[in-house]
């Protein structure tokens, strides 16, 4: 069965779908898109569920060459993407054919973007996910990175959509600016000093280039901790702010480690994922505190902003 052939190298593409869930108390991270927003639209337009596994593009993506007619959709940063040489939309489902040639002119905005196949990808399941986890090289293709010469294949291909202008979405802003990160205070932030707390949320920090998919390390200005920066090791979620004993926050996100000893001042609120993976090395981030009931809430309403678009689908 056909797919898809990897043209060029990239910077960073591997293959991931929504991630390895129910094992992290036996230590496997649950790895999985950086930007799970994106990445879950991105199948929603294709006519995927959720889960299924596409392809995470960081800075650019790769020429690609569809060995298969199938159905497909861009979503997250706007990477230039051309047809054919032809320029085409992101949020919207597209129908390629056989030998066509997906490229991309360079960066626009955002720093990942996120390339949905109808049926998902061909690759094998491992502890019941395709997701690649670069780390503890586990998952994807060949538990690796893509790179020029790999072929992967669909597993379910689709026929043509009868109706194609409905399957589009209007792309959130990705801001260029200071991102303003919500976030629920805890829970470890008794260890730091209401000096320490207001330094938090009232200074910008810039996103370090010793980021990754791991963590985004951040600079700025130090985070007084009462005592020191350690605690008796414990679960780690997507968001988490730990502070170490340099003062300087780190946001741990997809494929972070499942435990951590490092006090966590208060982790990123689900509605605002996508900010973070959205941002690269040199932009700035500051943070802002809400309620556990206004993070619930607006979750809630991205949620059901997602389920109304499926309803006209």
């Amino acid at each position: 069965m056909g797919g898809i052939r990897i043209l060029t190298d990239s910077p960073m593409t591997t293959v991931q779908d929504a991630g390895r869930f129910g094992l992290q108390g036996v230590g496997v991270p649950v790895s999985g898109p950086a930007d799970p927003d994106a990445h879950a639209l991105a199948q929603l337009l294709v006519g995927n569920d959720a889960r299924a596994a596409g392809l995470e593009l960081t800075l650019t993506g790769p020429a690609i060459e569809f060995t298969q007619d199938n159905n497909i959709a861009l979503t997250g940063g706007d990477f230039g993407p051309r047809l054919d040489g032809m320029p085409i939309s992101c949020y919207r489902a597209l129908r390629v054919h056989r030998g066509q040639v997906l490229t991309f002119d360079g960066r626009r905005s955002g720093f990942r973007a996120y390339l949905a196949f109808s049926g998902g990808l061909d690759v094998p399941l491992t502890m019941g996910s395709r997701a690649t986890h670069l780390p503890s090289g586990m998952g994807g293709l060949e538990d690796r990175k893509l790179r020029k010469g790999d072929e992967l294949g669909f597993l379910c291909p689709a026929a043509p959509y009868p109706v194609y202008p409905c399957r589009a979405a209007v792309p959130p802003r990705i801001d260029d600016g200071i991102a303003v990160l919500r976030v629920v205070l805890g829970p470890q932030a008794d260890h730091f000093t209401p000096a320490g707390i207001q330094t938090f949320l009232s200074s910008p920090y810039q996103v370090l280039s010793q980021s990754d998919r791991m963590g985004y390390r951040l600079n700025g200005e130090r985070i007084e901790h009462v005592g020191d920066g350690n605690i008796l090791s414990d679960g780690i979620p997507f968001g988490a702010v730990q502070v170490p004993d340099s003062g300087q926050p780190i946001i741990m996100l997809a494929d972070r480690q499942t435990t951590g000893g490092y006090a966590k001042i208060a982790c990123v609120i689900s509605a605002d994922y996508s900010k973070i993976a959205q941002k690269m090395a040199g932009e700035w981030i500051r943070f802002e505190a809400v309620s556990i009931e206004r993070a619930q809430q607006l979750r809630r309403d991205q949620l059901r902003r997602i389920e109304t678009l499926k309803s006209y689908f």
